[in-house]
C-alpha cells in the first residue's frame, strides 16, 4: 500500500465506528487500523462506553446481565459519565498530539439505543452531550448498516449475550433507525456502508471512505 503524502492525514481527527450488533464492527475497525498503519497515520484506537480504567469499570456495569432492572435514566447518565472521562483523559489528548482517534461508538450510539431503542427523550440526550461534550464532534461517522434480522443471528453465533444483545428485535429496529436518520440529517459527516455485502466489499467500500477523509472531504 502507498503511503498518502497529502499534510491533512497528518492532522488529528476523531473516527468513529457505528452500527447495530452483528455488523462487523470489530472485523473492521482493524481493517481501518491496518489501513491507517499502512497509510503511516498515528492514531489511537478506543473504544465506548469504556477507554480508560474508570470508563471500564462502567463499562461492566454497564454491560452485565443482572436481575435488577437498569432505570434507563441511570444508564444514560453511567453512558455519559464514562465518555466525560474518555474524551478528557483519552480522546482529547490524543487529538492534541496530532493523532487519529479511531473509536468504537461514541455519542451517536447513545442517540440509537438509549433514545431509539429505550425511547428516551432525544433533548435530554443532548443537554447531557451538550454538558459533556460542547461542541465537541466526531470529523468523521461510518456507520455500518444492515437488517436487523441480520445482525442479530450473526451476534448469537459469537456467545454469550450481554445485557444490550439480549434486547428484542423491536428495540434494535429503533437502534437502527435513529442511526439511519441521524445520518440522513448530516450526510456531510455521515458514512454508510452497505454491511450486508461480502467482507472484501464492505472493506473496498471503508478504504473509499478513509481515502476522502485524509483528503479532507468531511463536514
Amino acid at each position: 500500500m502507498t503511503k498518502n503524502t497529502n499534510p491533512s492525514a497528518h492532522v488529528g481527527r476523531f473516527l468513529t465506528v457505528e452500527g447495530v450488533e452483528g455488523v462487523g464492527k470489530t472485523t473492521n475497525i482493524d481493517f481501518i487500523s491496518g489501513w491507517l498503519e499502512g497509510q503511516g497515520i498515528p492514531y489511537i484506537h478506543t473504544r465506548e462506553p469504556g477507554g480508560t480504567p474508570l470508563a471500564e469499570e462502567i463499562r461492566e456495569l454497564l454491560l452485565a446481565p443482572r436481575k435488577e432492572q437498569v432505570a434507563p435514566t441511570a444508564e444514560l447518565l453511567m453512558m455519559f459519565a464514562a465518555r466525560a472521562q474518555h474524551v478528557e483523559q483519552v480522546i482529547k489528548p490524543a487529538l492534541a498530539d496530532g493523532k487519529w482517534v479511531l473509536c468504537d461508538r461514541f455519542t451517536d450510539a447513545t442517540y440509537a439505543y438509549q433514545g431509539g431503542g429505550r425511547k428516551m427523550d432525544f433533548n435530554k440526550i443532548a443537554q447531557l452531550e451538550s454538558m459533556v461534550q460542547g461542541e465537541f464532534r466526531p470529523d468523521a461517522v461510518i456507520l455500518l448498516d444492515l437488517p436487523v434480522a441480520v445482525g442479530l443471528a450473526r451476534a448469537a453465533k459469537r456467545g454469550a449475550l450481554d445485557r444490550f444483545e439480549q434486547e428484542a428485535e423491536s428495540f434494535f429496529q429503533g437502534v437502527r433507525d435513529t442511526y439511519l436518520a441521524r445520518a440522513k440529517e448530516s450526510p456531510s459527516r455521515y458514512w454508510l456502508v452497505d454491511a450486508e455485502k461480502s467482507l472484501d466489499n464492505v472493506q473496498d467500500q471503508i478504504a473509499h471512505i478513509l481515502n476522502k477523509i485524509v483528503s479532507g472531504q468531511v463536514g
